[in-house]
Formats: C-alpha cells, sequence, structure tokens
C-alpha cells in the first residue's frame, strides 16, 4: 500500500484556499450582522456601521490574520495552537479602539460599539475555524 504524503505545494495550496474561505466567510458574517444593525437604527450616523470601513477592515484583518497563520505554520511546532492563542489576543486588543469611539465619537452608542465587538469576534472565530481548519 502506497503512502501519500502532503508536499509543500500541497499544503500551501491548501493554506491558500481556507485563507480565502476565510475571507470570504468573515465578509459574510460582518455583512450579516451590519444588514440587521443598519435595519434597526442603533447608530444613526455611526461612520463605522457603514458599509466601506466594515468591508474594508475585514477583508484587512481576515488577510492579515491568514499571513500570520502562514507564518506560524513555518515556525512553530503547533500552529494551529499557537495560532488560537495569538487570535484570542489580538481580539482583546482589537476591542480597545471600539471602547474609545464612546467618548470620541457623538454618533457612537452602546448598541452600536457592541455591533462592532460583535464583528471583531465573528471574525476572530470565522479565522480560527478555517485556518486551523475546524471548519471547511
Amino acid at each position: 500500500m502506497a503512502t501519500v504524503t502532503e508536499t509543500p505545494s500541497q499544503s500551501d495550496r491548501s493554506l491558500v484556499q481556507r485563507g480565502l474561505l476565510a475571507i470570504l466567510l468573515s465578509v459574510l458574517s460582518t455583512a450579516i450582522i451590519l444588514a440587521v444593525a443598519r435595519a434597526v437604527p442603533i447608530a444613526p450616523g455611526f461612520e463605522p456601521l457603514t458599509w466601506p470601513p466594515v468591508i474594508f477592515l475585514t477583508v484587512v484583518g481576515a488577510a492579515g490574520a491568514v499571513a500570520v497563520y502562514w507564518l506560524l505554520s513555518r515556525v512553530s511546532d503547533r500552529p494551529n495552537r499557537t495560532f488560537t492563542i495569538v487570535a484570542a489576543v489580538v481580539l482583546v486588543l482589537s476591542y480597545v479602539p471600539d471602547f474609545f469611539l464612546l467618548s470620541a465619537d457623538e454618533n457612537a452608542t452602546i448598541l452600536g460599539v457592541v455591533v462592532l465587538l460583535l464583528m471583531h469576534t465573528a471574525v476572530a472565530a470565522v479565522c480560527v475555524a478555517t485556518l486551523t481548519r475546524r471548519l471547511g
């Protein structure tokens, strides 16, 4: 019986596929959250809850997660575990600027900021699940 081993090119191709899936699912999840939030006017005039910044920053964040996972897969013996820890720390740090919006933006509301936090959490969950092969 022949044994099939994964070559680096297969592994890289798999990571590219998982990375694209992570970005796509991240955009989809934040789009759904944003659509619901905009249907119920919880923070009228709150610029961070508009389509361009949400989609752009979601793609940037998810692409950043893919890059970090790729790097960790090259340098870590346990990239899934390490990535999950890094993602959790980055998630908590990503909440900090959102809290400052409450005092910096007159259109910010507590519910508006909660929606931002929910979107951050959704992207992190999708990226961890997809990149570590728990999803997809």
